[in-house]
């Protein structure tokens, strides 16, 4: 089984369009299929953009912060890393998958998806992870 952290944006994806592949993602998590390792910082960021971009309640918030508890384990972050300048909240996804371990990490963002590959775990997008899964 692999280890995979989301990125803030595959939660988002995978919430408001149920037919996608970040969707598709969670059903594997959901399924056991996948391991899915998380932060707090990531839940944190999680909730201000459902917030901010979205407009959602906060019961709404909560609701979708719980389910991915249930699927998601949540990492203590042992280190701090500083390699994304461009854009150093995407910092937070490297240090989540550093700290558990990841073999993937599952983003749409491009300053992650430049990198391709940080300490042994590969940056990938959720399409690239469903070919994997279903390649193995």
């Amino acid at each position: 089984m692999y280890n995979a952290v989301l990125d803030t944006n595959i939660f988002v994806s995978s919430i408001f369009w149920e037919l996608g592949n970040p969707h598709k993602i969670v059903e594997l998590a959901l399924d056991k299929k996948i391991k899915v390792f998380t932060s707090v910082k990531i839940l944190q960021e999680l909730e201000k953009v459902l917030r901010r971009d979205f407009n959602e309640p906060d019961e709404m918030i909560h609701r979708q912060i719980s389910l991915i508890l249930a699927y998601a384990s949540l990492v203590r972050i042992i280190n701090r890393v500083n390699v994304i300048k461009d854009d150093p909240e995407d910092n937070k996804i490297l240090e989540c998958a550093i700290s558990c371990n990841a073999d993937f990490v599952v983003t749409g963002d491009n300053h992650l998806l430049d990198l391709k590959e940080y300490h042994g775990v590969k940056i990938i997008s959720a399409k690239e992870l469903i070919e994997v899964i279903k390649n193995n």
